[in-house]
């Protein structure tokens, strides 16, 4: 009987040890801090295996706490970066530009500071992007170009307050794309006019890229958008000069015929619908005139690139 009571006692004992196994198991792999050890060292080392291994949720968990339980501790400044790096990966840009301005203001002359201005830039350059676009081609050109603004109003920033910054080089090419979405954006208003039979809107929206945006690829475009305007407008003085320079720049556009005549039909707008698309409104008749876009003639591939680990990870 004695043996039997002991036997049990020891089965008990077994099954207890092993379930607070399980749970100090459970403890450390939700944090991944061995167990009981809640040093600063620990929170930064846990962080760093989750960082590389792409468990952002975890990383972001653990550099808070890091910097909430040691705010002047040997790894706060580093953490506060790698906090910005951690948020911006898990798809939080909200969150990784407010980090990033909140290490700008509390240490202005850090030696990586930069990184933070660099960071702001790039989450806002993304920002916008919703779960299909990250994963399935998309014309960012035909969105609301706020966040291209910002984020290449932050790049300049960097440019203009660390020109010889690591990033520097990246931000320049971000910032070249950029202005290219930007001045494309304003193309696809004037398509868009042109729909409409706003034919001086599109006209403005065209010269609007020529005095503003020189040397991008939409700038064939847009002298093609002032030349049929102008021409819709029966404004033939400003007609001929945008058509002399369209010629003289880009003869190959496709809107000139094989004879070099611009083709005036190739893009007629709410006067090139038919009388059934009018009366119902498109609802009978979907398909819209093509509108003025040469992108797969003049626009280069930009290739994008992964945005890099803090400073001190490297």
């Amino acid at each position: 009987m004695q043996a039997g009571k002991t036997l049990w006692l020891t089965v008990v004992k077994v099954l207890l040890s092993t379930i607070l196994v399980a749970c100090a198991s459970t403890d450390e792999s939700e944090e991944g801090l061995p167990s009981g050890n809640r040093t600063e060292q620990a929170f930064y080392e846990a962080a760093q295996r989750q960082l590389r291994s792409s468990q952002w949720d975890l990383a972001i968990k653990n550099l808070r706490a890091l910097e909430d339980n040691f705010p002047f501790g040997n790894y706060a400044e580093q953490a506060q970066l790698e906090l910005i790096y951690a948020y911006y990966r898990n798809y939080e840009n909200d969150a990784a530009i407010a980090a990033a301005d909140r290490f700008i203001r509390l240490h202005p002359q850090h030696r990586n500071v930069d990184y933070a201005y660099y960071m702001k830039g790039l989450a806002s350059f993304t920002e916008g992007s919703g779960l299909f676009e990250r994963f399935l081609p998309t014309d960012m050109t035909s969105r609301d170009p706020g966040s291209a603004r910002e984020s290449f109003a932050h790049f300049a920033q960097l440019m203009a307050r660390f020109p010889e910054s690591r990033y520097a080089p990246d931000a320049q090419k971000r910032m070249i794309h950029l202005r290219n979405l930007l001045a494309r954006y304003e193309i696809h208003v004037a398509n868009y006019y042109f729909k409409r039979g706003a034919y001086l809107a599109a006209a403005n929206r065209g010269r609007y890229v020529v005095e503003n945006f020189q040397q991008t690829p939409a700038i064939p475009d847009a002298l093609a958008v002032m030349v049929q305007s102008y021409h819709l407008l029966e404004m033939p003085e400003l007609e001929a000069s945008a058509l002399s320079v369209l010629r003289t720049n880009y003869p190959n556009h496709p809107a000139f015929l094989r004879n070099g005549s611009f083709n005036y039909n190739y893009y007629k707008g709410a006067s090139g619908r038919s009388f059934i698309h009018r009366i119902t409104l498109g609802l009978f008749e979907k398909s819209d005139p093509r509108g003025f876009d040469s992108r797969e003639l003049y626009n280069p591939e930009y290739q994008r690139e992964e945005a890099p680990l803090p400073p001190e990870l490297m």
